[in-house]
């Protein structure tokens, strides 16, 4: 049934028997993953040409899902506005798995409501609201963001038709592409007389209607690179006139006032010179529509921002890790630092005690303590000199680290432009490798379509050749007939010649009896009409009799022939 719906929403055709076949050796069940998906793009998905109503395959879908996960408490907009709000969702939330909206589309989508409600933003409001769902989530799902709107926490003072009213003008901009709408004059290409029209203008079409409910169509105004709208001096009790020039047609239209012509009141959008003009420079540019446009730059603008941060954490992780690195590396060098501070103390303290010693055990030998005094001094200015010597050693080593530090930086930047060379590589060497295959494919094509032309080329010398036969055989039979045809006449002409003897004959016998009995009239059958002489004897056929036999008999020589 599932199956059955998306293909009569989609303008696919159904094939219960791909189906069949599909789900026969499936022990996981038609609704697994593994079963009813590839299925689905298969069989139903890769067949959408792009016909269909987006619109109604959204209402599938929403009634698919809406039970299940819409909210049970009581909201302030209908079931018909959240399914609005729904679209609005799929149209706004990231091209992601699961879908959410993130805060800034969030934002997005309420000040166009509020300001189709003709309300002020509260910015700091929303600001609250933003910190609270930044702490906890990315952003909301589908039924949080209609709960968020059903809940009128940034609709408060307005009633249901208010809001209902913004949910719904929202939609049809962003979702049915209503540029803006309104109530015009339009004046009639045969009658010439002013109507008041609704007017609904989209990218590439404007459609005007007898009233806003939009149910009674009277036409539209398709709009291309080559149309042009020109402003027209006031006339005939008419102001703010403007003419839009296409192809085909020239559409003369009016605007109440200058304010419906150039403004957005509440209730509706007024068409206006602007605005159509505007619509026709960016299908001339081929832009997309307004909303969409700015929806991308929206998108390019947070991945961008994403980016950005991603480099920064990347950059500070890197800039922590070489810290930490070199405290280490600090760390060690003072630990190093003390413990030469702590032997040269330990020596210092040993010598004092060797000093002690001597001076106890010489204390009759001065003299000699003098001279070893001096020595033991002189040791003192040496480990003093190699202790300078040693604490330069330090700062050099220092400094080389640094230059190490320096160099693994380079290193690690090499190596790191080295992976992107070699992905890229990858990446051509893919491409490369999926344009042969596409090659190989259509050479194959190429060669069976070849294939295909030379047997039907046999085919048409084949049938050339028994039309040939077939005309060589007619051409003959035409030629016997000529010849039968020249006979015929030869023997009319015989006959023509001998009946002209026998009536010549005839006519001499009726003198001659004239003259030897007197005035006498034979009685003959036939009409009055003029006799025909023929070789069955006077009168045997009439006129029209003739001309009957002879059209028979030139019918059965074309049919011949």
């Amino acid at each position: 049934v599932l199956s059955h719906n998306l293909c009569t929403v989609l303008n696919v055709p159904h094939d219960p028997v791909a189906l069949e076949e599909h789900f026969r050796d499936d022990d996981e069940g038609p609704v697994s993953n593994q079963g009813y998906m590839p299925y689905l793009n298969k069989f139903i998905l890769e067949k959408v040409q792009g016909n269909f109503d987006k619109v109604e395959f959204n209402r599938m879908c929403w009634t698919l899902c809406a039970k299940k996960n819409l909210s049970k408490s009581p909201l302030l907009i209908s079931d018909e506005d959240a399914f609005k709000v729904w679209v609005i969702f799929n149209f706004l939330s990231e091209d992601k798995y699961p879908l959410i909206i993130v805060p800034e589309e969030i934002e997005y989508l309420l000040k166009k409501i509020t300001e189709a409600m003709g309300a002020g933003w509260q910015q700091e409001q929303f600001d609250h609201y933003k910190i609270a769902l930044n702490t906890s989530r990315e952003g909301l799902s589908a039924w949080e963001l209609i709960d968020l709107i059903g809940s009128g926490q940034f609709s408060k003072g307005m009633d249901r038709q208010t809001v209902s009213m913004a949910i719904n003008e929202v939609f049809n901009e962003l979702i049915l592409d209503v540029l803006k709408q309104g109530y015009m004059l339009k004046k009639g290409h045969k009658r010439k007389n002013w109507m008041e029209r609704w007017f609904v203008l989209k990218p590439n079409i404007i459609s005007y209607y007898v009233s806003e409910d939009l149910k009674d169509k009277k036409g539209d105004i398709i709009l291309d690179g080559n149309c042009c709208v020109e402003a027209l001096p006031d006339k005939d009790g008419k102001k703010c006139l403007f003419l839009i020039k296409c192809l085909d047609k020239n559409f003369e239209i009016s605007a109440s006032d200058k304010k419906k012509k150039q403004e957005k009141t509440s209730g509706a959008l007024f068409l206006s010179l602007p605005a159509i003009q505007s619509t026709v420079n960016l299908l001339r540019a081929g832009s997309p529509p307004p909303h969409k446009e700015a929806r991308q730059k929206r998108k390019e603008l947070r991945q961008k921002l994403l980016a950005e941060q991603e480099e920064l954490e990347r950059q500070m992780k890197e800039l922590q890790a070489a810290n930490e690195n070199k405290q280490k590396e600090l760390e060690t060098v003072r630990k190093q630092l003390e413990a030469a501070a702590a032997r040269a103390a330990e020596e210092e303290k040993k010598r004092l005690q060797t000093q002690v010693e001597l001076q106890d055990r010489f204390s009759l030998e001065l003299e000699r303590e003098k001279m070893v005094r001096q020595k033991m001094e002189e040791q003192v200015a040496q480990k003093s000199s190699e202790l300078e010597q040693y604490l330069q050693r330090v700062r050099e080593l220092e400094e080389m680290y640094k230059q190490l530090q320096e160099a693994l930086e380079d290193e690690k930047q090499a190596r790191q432009d080295e992976e992107t060379v070699r992905k890229l590589q990858a990446r051509l060497l893919e491409e490369e490798t999926a344009k042969r295959a596409e090659l190989e494919k259509w050479h194959l094509q190429q060669q069976q379509t070849i294939q295909m032309t030379e047997a039907e080329k046999q085919e048409l010398e084949n049938q050339r050749m028994m039309k040939e036969q077939a005309l060589q055989v007619a051409m003959q039979q035409l030629k016997q007939l000529e010849l039968e045809r020249k006979e015929a006449l030869e023997q009319y002409e015989e006959v023509k010649k001998k009946l002209e003897t026998a009536a010549n004959n005839t006519k001499s016998w009726k003198d001659k009896v004239a003259h030897h009995e007197g005035l006498i009239r034979l009685i003959e059958p036939g009409s009055k009409n003029p006799h025909f002489i023929t070789n069955w004897g006077p009168a045997a056929f009439t006129e029209a009799e003739l001309e009957e036999r002879q059209r028979s008999w030139k019918g059965k020589k074309a049919t011949s022939e």
